[in-house]
């Protein structure tokens, strides 16, 4: 299958594709522990994938760079993709099984989350490298940590426009590709844990602290989100806080990839980091108030919820 070129303004999502098996508990278990639970629903996953679809369905042009296995998840895998318009010519069925999620949501709507990564480990860096006029053409490419480590070098490697990186999970990966992020986008434990890997730990838990030690590190941009608590932009300027509308939080999973994929579209469409963010909390907030991840995402037609007292503060 040959790649459709992407445009100037094109997102290219180099990232993982999964099948998420979901269950319910009144709580999570404790270690050791055995608890009755509902749900058992296969549905659409993986962050590359969640992150594709959210910003597809935003009216993005978006190219999906990914696999998914020979089994019978893969169309569980594709069925909000194959709708949400995204290009898939560059999506790879190879030998094995799709990407599984295993996703357990409490009646408080918090979730866990192990991956298994199946046809995702495929995603080398000769993956990559076949899909390297699409990568090199793309006005944006996203990233996450659900991919071989080879491979996400590589695809930074590659391109030529922004490259904005949500490394989660947070796993071992080139130093200096990493640092290309613009930005690095991660929520607080993963802040800390992207400092930890760059031999800069520190024992400080405050948002603040974390996005300035991170923009020590050299990152140009930092995106913090903070889930109820809205979100922290760390740049040159300083660092503002981004609010996130109030709202009934039903399942949160998937809600950080609904951030991510707005923010891109935002940012594809010419707003600045501090708009995108600011677009892209309420988008998270409108995915937590219903069930599953994709299946949860906004379209354009749909009414994001809105902030009371809209402010950007400078820290």
């Amino acid at each position: 299958m040959t790649d459709i070129p992407g445009s100037p303004g094109s997102i290219v999502v180099v990232g993982s594709i999964n099948a998420d098996l979901t269950t319910t508990v009144h709580r999570h278990p404790h270690p050791g522990e055995t608890l009755l639970g509902g749900g058992g629903e296969i549905s659409a996953g993986g962050k590359g994938a969640n992150q594709a679809v959210a910003a597809a369905q935003l009216g993005a042009e978006v190219h999906m760079v990914g696999a998914v296995g020979s089994d019978t998840m893969a169309d569980s895998a594709l069925v909000h993709m194959r709708a949400s318009g995204a290009d898939m010519s560059a999506v790879h069925t190879v030998d094995g099984p799709t990407g599984l999620a295993v996703i357990t949501v409490a009646d408080d709507g918090e979730n866990t989350i192990i991956v298994v990564p199946g046809a995702n480990a495929s995603m080398d860096a000769d993956y990559v490298d076949r899909h390297a006029r699409l990568i090199e053409q793309a006005g944006i490419v996203l990233l996450q940590g659900e991919i071989p480590a080879d491979g996400f070098n590589r695809a930074v490697d590659l391109a030529q426009g922004r490259v904005v990186i949500n490394l989660a999970p947070v796993v071992p990966v080139g130093h200096e590709q990493l640092r290309q992020a613009d930005p690095l986008l991660v929520n607080e434990h993963e802040g800390a844990l992207v400092l930890e890997m760059l031999g800069a730990p520190t024992p400080e838990t405050d948002p603040s602290t974390l996005v300035a030690a991170l923009l020590g590190q050299g990152f140009p941009t930092v995106v913090m989100t903070l889930g109820a608590d809205g979100a922290l932009v760390g740049d040159a300027e300083g660092l503002t806080a981004i609010p996130t509308p109030t709202v009934e939080a039903v399942d949160t999973t998937g809600s950080g990839d609904a951030f991510a994929g707005a923010l891109v579209a935002k940012l594809a469409d010419g707003h600045s980091l501090v708009e995108a963010a600011r677009f892209a909390a309420r988008v998270g907030a409108f995915a937590a108030t219903r069930r599953g991840a994709q299946a949860s995402y906004p379209t354009l037609v749909d009414d994001l919820p809105t902030v009371t007292a809209l402010s950007l503060i400078h820290i």
